[in-house]
């Protein structure tokens, strides 16, 4: 590294990742009075969040009667008994609250008739615990990832999160078994910079891209996991990576000669 001209920042907390995730961290240490960095390898509104169209769910109970025990059920269940219940209750009981929260930063949901937030059915959303269909998925028409992105980069930005744009991370910092920052390479003109902080967050999405054939944009190469690796540390769960399943569905029936027009 002494080849390098090295740039040095400091912050209280760096978040690594402008996807809904990282974006939401960013606001919420911000809004604290933490100084914040953020840094993304593309623009934080291309993020890959920006895919996620249905929308998101909550037991809001808008559309029908509802409860988030009936969520935590489904979840549970979608899982196939492999998920953490603990963090699907927590989940499944907070969501309400982060879905008004993120109306109340902005997010543009579609409504319904009486103005409240318009949930849709969605796939596996049940009430009863599997009796019935549940209308639980808040949609901002068919783009509530993209609405998402958009509200709390506006919001960053109101609370003074500090941006690195097109930066890639290269590795975590080191010592004595704890981070201590990051350092990143400027993109647009090949700069080292090293990031000092508190705090580091990784917020860097999936990691669908290892596989050759995957519905993952080609950004999810799963960086974060790698510097976590190389730093020494432990991952959970690599095994569940999340794919679209419209693909398989397309698969299933061909295979067994029917279209989706069938």
């Amino acid at each position: 590294m002494s080849a390098y001209k090295i740039i040095d920042h400091e912050y209280d907390v760096v978040v690594l990742g402008a996807g809904g995730s990282g974006l939401r961290a960013a606001v919420g240490l911000s809004e604290a009075g933490l100084k914040t960095a953020c840094i993304s390898k593309v623009f934080p509104t291309r993020s890959h969040t920006s895919a996620a169209q249905g929308g998101i769910s909550a037991a809001l109970g808008n559309m029908g009667e509802d409860d988030w025990r009936w969520h935590m059920y489904d979840t549970v269940k979608g899982s196939d008994w492999l998920g953490d219940q603990d963090a699907i209750e927590y989940l499944c009981k907070e969501a309400p609250r982060a879905v008004v929260e993120l109306e109340r930063y902005g997010v543009p949901f579609s409504r319904t008739d009486d103005g409240k937030i318009y949930q849709r059915p969605f796939g596996g959303m049940t009430k009863n615990y599997g009796n019935g269909t549940a209308q639980r998925t808040c949609a901002a028409a068919d783009r509530t990832g993209h609405a998402i992105l958009h509200t709390l980069y506006g919001q960053a930005l109101k609370h003074n999160t500090e941006f690195f744009i097109e930066y890639f991370a290269l590795d975590l910092i080191m010592k004595n078994g704890e981070c201590k920052g990051v350092i990143a390479w400027n993109l647009t003109d090949g700069t080292i910079h090293r990031f000092r902080s508190h705090i580091t967050i990784i917020a860097t999405g999936g990691y669908g891209k290892v596989y050759y054939s995957a519905t993952s944009a080609h950004t999810c190469t799963g960086d974060g996991n790698a510097m976590v690796l190389r730093a020494g540390l432990p991952l959970q769960d690599m095994e569940f990576v999340q794919f679209s399943n419209i693909f398989i569905t397309s698969n299933t029936y061909r295979t067994s000669g029917r279209t989706f027009a069938d």
